[in-house]
């Protein structure tokens, strides 16, 4: 069909991105998590159609897979916190906490690769934190109002386990 994984990949990111600074800062979070998951499915995708393409996956589709990852993320997480600051409420601190936490887990993967040190795994990974994320604000969207809190305060914690996790990992590994 012409479609190339990048193209998915950039197709998905630009969705989300769109649709989490534009529903949630306005409270619509029902709606703008359907609307996000059916975009995130591009992530799903992307990946197989580049293993099962003649060409096959490459570095550039996995490092701009990954980039696009951190920003769909943060969008997601931004989003939120604009809601909150308007609101006045005090949940953006952990908003921005997992926002942080969010970022680091990665960067400190890529930084301990580059050193030649596997550092994978920790209690939560991407998948998990959003999934976590997505499934409290959806069910805020439907009235579960605690629901927003105790995600962002269970992403909050296991955000920060997992980078403390990963940098003992790292210490390990170089001593």
């Amino acid at each position: 069909m012409g479609i190339t994984p990048n193209a998915v990949t950039w197709f998905g990111a630009l969705g989300v991105v769109v649709s989490s600074l534009y529903f949630y800062p306005r409270g619509d979070f029902f709606l703008g998590t359907v609307i996000i998951c059916v975009f995130a499915l591009s992530d799903l995708f992307d990946g197989t159609m580049a293993r099962i393409s003649q060409r096959g996956a490459s570095r550039w589709g996995g490092f701009l897979d990954s980039t696009i990852d951190r920003i769909t993320d943060s969008a997601i997480l931004i989003g939120i916190a604009i809601y909150l600051i308007n609101k006045n409420d005090p949940l953006v601190i952990l908003v921005l906490v997992t926002l942080v936490s969010g970022t680091l887990v990665p960067y400190i993967r890529a930084k301990a690769e580059s050193f030649g040190i596997v550092c994978s795994g920790g209690l939560a990974e991407r998948t998990e934190r959003l999934v976590i994320s997505l499934l409290a604000i959806g069910l805020d969207g439907l009235g579960l109002h605690f629901a927003l809190a105790a995600g962002m305060w269970l992403l909050a914690l296991l955000g920060l386990v997992t980078v403390f996790q990963r940098l003992l990992i790292v210490k390990k590994a170089v001593g």
